[in-house]
């Protein structure tokens, strides 16, 4: 079994997002969380949520590690009872790249992302939301988990210091403003309906396709 990817982060933060998510996503039927990254969410989420399919999905090179928590997930289970039966194994998707279908189907009613958008260049951010545009339904949810800036300016110091930090590993990276985001996706048909405070000077941003 490979090595099972952990993110001290995840765990933090994991509870206040269920606490807004399990409200945004009562009557969704199947989510598509965009970057998975380490599981952690998807494994919390599914087990919490079991009225519905949670998909994960990310770029190839982070499929082990998805696998490998799944795997791991899986393994807990008592007299053979699979505890996350309602969650889907990775599809690899690359948001600047036709998005695959989910369970053949065309449109989703729930998408869900978490600490995606600062490390995207600006052209993937754009893509994101285009995708987003194409296969949200009417009146579908999309949540959106990460730092963001407001009035151009930094909430915290410690998004400061994080913003000089995403800027050395990837020049491409960076704290988004809230503006461009509400921007981008009400070109999509998409309304801000809520944002959540979460911890580590971090949002939650629920929107809806009109």
């Amino acid at each position: 079994m490979s090595a099972v990817p952990f993110s001290q982060a995840c765990e933090n933060n994991k509870a206040p997002i269920l606490e807004v998510i399990s409200q945004v996503f009562s009557s969704s039927k199947l989510v598509l969380e965009i970057g998975t990254g380490t599981a952690q969410h998807a494994v919390y989420f599914a087990q919490a949520l079991p009225h519905l399919t949670w998909q994960t999905s990310d770029q190839a090179c982070y499929h082990v590690g998805i696998k490998a928590q799944l795997e791991q997930a899986r393994s807990q289970g008592i007299a053979n009872t699979d505890p996350i039966a309602n969650i889907q194994g990775p599809l690899i998707l690359d948001v600047t790249q036709p998005w695959p279908l989910i369970s053949g189907q065309e449109e989703l009613d729930g998408i869900f992302t978490a600490n995606t958008l600062h490390i995207m260049a600006k052209e993937m951010v754009e893509a994101f939301f285009i995708g987003i545009g194409e296969r949200l339904r009417a009146q579908g949810n999309l949540c959106i988990y990460g730092p963001f800036n407001y009035d151009a300016s930094y909430t915290s110091e410690s998004n400061a210091r994080f913003d000089i930090w995403l800027a050395q590993q990837d020049p491409r990276s960076a704290i988004r403003d809230i503006e461009w985001i509400i921007e981008l996706a009400e070109t999509q048909g998409l309304r801000l309906v809520g944002d959540h405070s979460m911890p580590a000077n971090n949002r939650l941003l629920h929107f809806v396709k009109s």
